[in-house]
């Protein structure tokens, strides 16, 4: 397991994804205005590419793909000094983990991977073994933002008390790597904990609470029914226990629950009375970024209007 003392905040690369950048730009512009004013060393750089997850988990892409582009990242990573690679979705966070350990551990795997680089004349990007740790080098924004909770509590603006919220803690994070994750596995308070800083009352137990957000990436448009079946099943615990806002730390959990939200109040009749957010957002919010500029809340399909003017933040 993890230790809040083995978390850095330095020398952390930002791992751009695709599915924050396409669906909630405003999870990484968040993510960059609250590391900055917590004094955390980070980079983003531009020649990183997609982690291949999503096409990965939907068979599109087999493993020795998702390998390769990995080995590329972790070139990019440690020629530029970063390489503390920090994950904004869990998805990029457990792909890229999985590929290290694949390319520490199967030779055959790595040297078919080195042969093609060389051949292509891309020595720059050849992966030695255990050139990349898979425990030390990768980490979630999440643990970064967790180590920091007490610069977060001293630097806050606007206090959320009172504020009803729950949390989601992406399956990918803590079921996929659960020997790596930062706190119980069986009972994760990452979330809550970060919450909690910024003078929320987090509901750190509900019913359901560790049901996936049931999108299963190609499941939900293969069994879409039983896949927004599960999602309003988690909605329907969190509307029973009077939760306002639910967080986040995933975009594909963010997309399942603020996007389909309106599709299941439509097809099951029902309505709900919460809003959806990524923690990054909610602690950028917290310490005085604008909700649109920099939280970037007019992407939302749950409209949060209601939920800014009634906490007096609009």
């Amino acid at each position: 397991m993890k230790a809040i003392k083995d978390i850095p905040d330095s020398q952390l690369l930002l791992f751009k994804s695709c599915m924050v950048g396409q669906e909630y730009p405003g999870v990484e512009t968040s993510t960059c205005y609250v590391f900055d004013r917590l004094g955390v060393d980070y980079c983003i750089n531009d020649e990183q590419s997609c982690c291949t997850g999503i096409g990965h988990y939907t068979d599109i892409f087999e493993g020795l793909t998702t390998a390769a582009i990995a080995a590329r990242n972790f070139a990019v990573a440690r020629r530029c000094g970063y390489p503390n690679i920090t994950c904004l979705c869990s998805t990029c966070y457990a792909i890229n983990k999985e590929a290290c350990e694949t390319l520490n551990t199967n030779t055959e795997v790595r040297e078919k991977i080195n042969s093609i680089f060389r051949e292509k004349g891309f020595d720059n990007l050849v992966y030695e073994k255990d050139d990349m740790n898979p425990r030390t080098n990768f980490y979630h924004a999440v643990e970064i933002l967790l180590s920091k909770v007490d610069k977060i509590q001293e630097q806050k603006k606007f206090d959320f008390s009172g504020v009803k919220t729950a949390s989601h803690h992406a399956c990918h994070y803590y079921k996929v790597k659960y020997l790596d994750v930062l706190g119980n596995p069986e009972n994760p308070q990452l979330i809550d904990n970060i919450a909690a800083a910024c003078g929320a009352d987090p509901v750190r137990w509900y019913e359901d609470r560790t049901l996936t957000c049931g999108m299963g990436f190609s499941q939900l448009h293969l069994n879409k029914s039983t896949s927004l079946q599960v999602t309003k099943t988690k909605l329907d615990s969190l509307q029973r226990a009077g939760v306002e806002l639910m967080l986040h730390m995933c975009p594909n959990c963010q997309i399942q629950y603020d996007r389909y939200q309106p599709v299941i109040e439509k097809e099951f009749g029902v309505k709900y009375d919460m809003v959806h957010m990524n923690i990054a957002q909610f602690v950028a919010l917290s310490m005085g970024a604008d909700p649109y500029k920099v939280c970037g809340f007019q992407t939302h399909s749950v409209p949060l209007e209601g939920f800014l003017e009634k906490t007096g933040i609009i």
